[in-house]
């Protein structure tokens, strides 16, 4: 099962280690999803806060 992540802080540091962060777009949600070794960290978030967070990553960005 997923970890759901709510702190925007919380999931730029998790995406420090991710190998990937995969983005999928409902609407004016978006969903990211970060790979880590062992568990997989969601995040649900606005379109509009998105662009932000996405600027952020440093970790390879998946259009799903």
């Amino acid at each position: 099962m997923p970890v759901t992540v709510s702190d925007v802080q919380e999931f730029l540091r998790l995406a420090e280690v991710a190998r990937e962060c995969r983005i999928k777009r409902l609407g004016d949600v978006v969903k990211l999803k970060l790979r880590l070794r062992r568990r997989l960290y969601v995040m649900k978030i606005p379109k509009d806060e998105a662009e932000k967070v996405l600027s952020q990553l440093k970790c390879k960005v998946v259009e799903v």
